[in-house]
């Protein structure tokens, strides 16, 4: 009967019992107002992201466009991948760009870095 009585115990032990809230207060009111508190920092990590990240990188690709768009015939530029040219023609989506005395390159307008100022 010893050995029911502790195997009982200790069935007990894992047995689901009901939980309750600690201070047992009244419940949230407020509705709208504390959940628009509750994500008060989640929304200000994505303005702070929007304006740290997102605003800048806009302005770079908006004033690297402008800067494509201003290239003329004898400009030199800076490829992504490093070479210094001058334009020596301007097609659609395309720069022919030469390298060194009678070596042209055709390359597209998205590949120039920077215009580069002659020295």
């Amino acid at each position: 009967m010893k050995i029911l009585s502790s195997l009982s115990g200790l069935f007990n032990n894992f047995a689901v019992k009901p939980a309750y809230a600690a201070g047992g207060g009244a419940p949230a009111s407020g509705g709208w107002e504390s959940t628009l508190i509750n994500f008060a920092p989640l929304i200000a990590i994505v303005v702070i992201f929007y304006l740290l990240v997102i605003l800048p990188q806009q302005k770079r690709t908006k004033d690297h466009k402008k800067m494509i768009e201003s290239l003329k015939v004898g400009d030199e530029v800076l490829t992504t991948g490093g070479i210094f040219g001058i334009i020596t023609g301007i097609a659609d989506q395309l720069f022919t760009i030469e390298i060194a005395k009678d070596v042209k390159i055709k390359i597209t307008k998205s590949a120039i870095a920077t215009k580069t100022i002659k020295q």
